[in-house]
């Protein structure tokens, strides 16, 4: 299936900001993953419109889905696994849509999104990476997702704003003997350090021999920094695929849950196209990066 794909890979942009442009309110502690318990439709309609847009893979509304997270709101194990499961098939439901409307065959990809420990704890530690948890939990909390998530249709696991070095050496070790390939998304704070400290370098030749993991890269990270890591991460792992997709450079805080600045499309796809140039593979976008954005980026050679 890898040897199939037509690169530059053009990916999603971000969902959150897409669900509030339809009217919702993310302010909780499982952020968009809250919709899949009330409002699933709107996570459909969101995939549809960066589809539509002209991405080629869609990345699942998992990001901040996980069992502690669900069942800390009083679901049961069974009903927060069933809400994952329906994270990925609600991507899936979108791909299919939109093939039978547009009468075209085209391949579509489908990322089953995983966030960092981080993310469940819902309080931006996610862009620190100084959460503390042992090497053992954290390797049974991200098995636990792998486990379940195994058994869907995605194409890949997609490990999103990944901010630790701990994290990703748990992470290379799970799925060493995964049936599912990978991507890995460091998220970091400047162009050479993941958002602990710890070098991008350091990160990506854990991951240099994994065969699972077809791609490494970086998301959730300002835009600025994204051409040099291209070419730290050549230099690591000059086997592996490069994968970016940044936010917006705007500022996140998260006593409000909101974000502070401005993206503009037209800069974002001069930037992409450099990023190309550079030697990205997968381009796509995080936070605040929309369907308008995609758009710009679709044609890129």
């Amino acid at each position: 299936m890898l040897t199939k794909i037509k690169y530059p890979l053009i990916l999603d942009g971000g969902l959150s900001n897409v669900l509030e442009a339809f009217g919702c309110d993310l302010n909780h502690t499982l952020w968009s993953a809250k919709l899949l318990i009330d409002q699933p439709e709107l996570i459909l309609r969101a995939h549809l419109a960066y589809l539509e847009a002209g991405a080629q893979c869609i990345s699942s509304s998992g990001y901040q889905a996980s069992i502690e997270g669900f069942t800390k709101t009083g679901l049961s194990v069974l009903e927060a696994e069933n809400l994952m499961l329906r994270s990925v098939e609600l991507a899936e439901e979108a791909r299919e849509i939109y093939l039978r409307n547009e009468n075209i065959e085209k391949k579509i990809y489908v990322a089953a999104s995983m966030g960092p420990y981080g993310a469940i704890l819902a309080d931006g530690s996610e862009y620190r990476g100084d959460y503390t948890i042992s090497e053992k939990s954290l390797k049974d909390f991200h098995a636990q997702r792998i486990n379940l998530l195994v058994t869907t249709k995605a194409d890949f696991f997609g490990f999103e704003t990944i901010p630790s070095l701990l994290e990703v050496k748990v992470l290379s070790e799970l799925l060493r003997s995964s049936v599912k390939p990978s991507w890995i998304s460091f998220s970091c704070k400047d162009e050479f350090h993941l958002n602990d400290g710890n070098k991008i370098s350091e990160a990506a030749k854990l991951l240099a021999n994994n065969a699972s993991v077809f791609a490494i890269g970086v998301n959730c990270t300002s835009p600025k920094f994204i051409s040099a890591i291209i070419e730290v991460l050549k230099q690591s792992v000059p086997e592996k695929k490069i994968i970016v997709y940044p936010n917006s450079g705007e500022v996140y805080h998260v006593q409000s849950k909101s974000w502070l600045g401005v993206s503009d499309p037209f800069s974002f796809e001069t930037m992409a196209q450099e990023w190309r140039e550079k030697g990205a593979d997968i381009i796509g976008g995080c936070c605040r990066i929309g369907p308008e954005h995609i758009k710009r980026i679709r044609s890129l050679k």
